[in-house]
């Protein structure tokens, strides 16, 4: 598993996918309204002040949008896993037709980044397993219930902090705000969307279909844990429960 390294500014970059987002459902002028103020961002700006346009950011997409559309905009602001390396997942998936096996070969893939690559200790390995966190999720039914792990740099502290808002803070997987996680003002879980989308990609790159995930819970509003639902398509969970 790759360990993404955000790009020279991610902010630029960030803003760079929500304008294309926004291009899919807005004029010119409504989307301009939209980003107003964003262009003086940068990833040296302090985490306060992206979230306090962030909020105002989806304070005006809300007056011009729906619920579903805005969801759509920030699914398409997420990073990504490679594509490359989710072949033999689609391979898989093209042979067998199953999902359950996709499942497993995410589980080994994402033990391995533990063992392989982040060389944690077999103990900590064991415990994140058994918390179902991580690449692969957990199926329930028609859903894959996808919980993420505590950001990977910052692994040894999480567990070690006692104090749950530290720890909310070292859980964050998102460079432009995770400084600023629970401190006011508070984002809505909407934003998280955009974390949602990782999981978003891997699933529509491996089964070529439109998936709709939905975000359970965040850290961002107070929640222990990201958790994210990823909803199968009905012609896979039909065809195979």
């Amino acid at each position: 598993m790759s360990n993404n390294t955000p790009p020279l500014d991610f902010e630029k970059a960030w803003q760079g996918k929500l304008k294309t987002g926004l291009d899919q459902y807005l004029a010119p002028k409504e989307r301009d309204r939209i980003l107003a103020g964003g262009e003086h961002l940068t990833m040296e700006s302090a985490a306060k002040d992206k979230i306090i346009w962030s909020c105002k950011m989806l304070e005006r997409l809300e007056d011009v949008s729906d619920e579903k559309t805005r969801q759509e905009i920030m699914t398409g602001c997420a990073c990504h896993y490679p594509k490359a390396e989710l072949d033999d997942a689609r391979g898989i998936f093209l042979e067998t037709g199953d999902v359950d096996q996709v499942i497993d070969l995410l589980q080994a893939k994402f033990e391995a980044f533990l063992r392989d690559v982040l060389e944690l200790d077999e103990e900590l390995v064991l415990e994140i397993i058994s918390k179902g966190w991580g690449l692969a999720g957990v199926r329930e039914g028609d859903r894959i219930i996808a919980t993420k792990i505590p950001k990977s740099g910052y692994l040894a502290e999480y567990f070690q902090s006692g104090d749950p808002a530290e720890k909310r803070k070292l859980y964050c997987h998102c460079p432009r705000v995770r400084d600023g996680v629970g401190d006011d003002p508070q984002l809505p879980r909407e934003y998280c969307y955009c974390g949602a989308g990782f999981y978003q990609g891997i699933w529509e790159t491996v089964l070529r279909e439109p998936i709709r995930v939905e975000v359970l819970e965040s850290v961002m509003d107070g929640g222990d844990v990201c958790t994210i639902a990823v909803h199968l398509p009905e012609s896979i969970t039909v065809d195979n429960k």
